[in-house]
């Protein structure tokens, strides 16, 4: 019984620290890393901020930028960015790496790559004929979906 109590305990704990845990906050430009404000200076100087927040969760901390265009930005607690999603555009091109954006210039000239994902395991690219790449830090091609 008392082994429950302490399990009961534990398990009310995990659940409050999870809940007070979450939470976003509209923020300022200001707000952000300093270098994700660089990064939307260089890449995006010509296009509004419609929103900033900051997402606090059991894991950290990430930023969320959408402009005034739709495109969304992802940025890790440090300010690097994790995700460009450009919906009504292209990803400016400086942001693809060069082995990648060689690739899909080769493979797929008429299409623009509208979203871009990176982490620990590689890159994500998704071009406006919906095909979908997967690369891995090498840059060499793992998957592709339709």
């Amino acid at each position: 019984m008392k082994k429950l109590a302490i399990l009961f305990v534990l398990f009310l704990s995990f659940g409050v620290a999870v809940a007070f845990a979450g939470g976003d906050k509209i923020i300022n430009k200001s707000q952000l890393p300093a270098q994700a404000q660089s990064f939307i200076n260089q890449h995006f100087s010509n296009i509004k901020i419609s929103y900033a927040k900051q997402d606090k969760d059991f894991l950290g901390v990430s930023y969320e930028v959408v402009l005034t265009d739709g495109t969304k930005l992802e940025f890790s607690s440090k300010g690097n960015w994790e995700e460009v999603d450009c919906r009504y555009g292209s990803v400016p091109s400086a942001i693809i790496p060069e082995p990648i954006r060689k690739y899909v210039s080769e493979n797929y000239p008429n299409e623009k790559v509208l979203k871009i994902d990176r982490d620990s395991r590689g890159y994500e690219v998704k071009l406006s004929n919906r095909l979908e790449f997967k690369f891995n830090n090498d840059f060499k091609l793992v998957d592709i979906d339709d």
